[in-house]
């Protein structure tokens, strides 16, 4: 039967070792407390479902209030794209980036939201918020 040889294919994923979060560079922010409200979005987001190894892709926003550093932009973008190959579900991914950038930041609040590409009829949103 043809459709048997699809029901084993599978992709090749990296595991969330391969994130880089040594990229990840911090810049002074000069103006704390100032209750400035920081916003970077992308429709380039992708990382591998960790079962078929298939792409998902999304619109990623990263909103946050800064204390005393700001993510250095060029950073954040290969340190978003080293997630192009890692097998992580879509809830965990919005997750982890957001504990990557509240450890880098230590930022009055923080929050990443993912709206995902529909797959099988069902589109995922999904959100995590970090507030000190």
């Amino acid at each position: 039967m043809t459709t048997d040889k699809y029901l084993l294919r599978r992709f090749d994923t990296q595991n969330e070792e391969a994130i880089d979060t040594s990229i990840l560079e911090s810049i002074p922010f000069d103006y704390p407390g100032s209750n400035t409200e920081v916003v970077y979005e992308t429709d380039e987001f992708t990382s591998v479902c960790p079962w078929t190894g298939l792409p998902d892709f999304a619109h990623l926003i990263i909103r946050y209030f800064p204390d005393r550093s700001l993510v250095e932009l060029k950073s954040l973008k290969y340190y978003l794209t080293s997630f192009r190959n890692v097998g992580i579900l879509q809830e965990h991914a919005v997750n982890r980036i957001q504990r990557d950038l509240v450890s880098l930041l230590d930022p009055c609040s923080l929050e990443v939201e993912a709206s995902y590409n529909e797959r099988g009829g069902m589109r995922t949103r999904a959100t995590a918020r970090y507030q000190r």
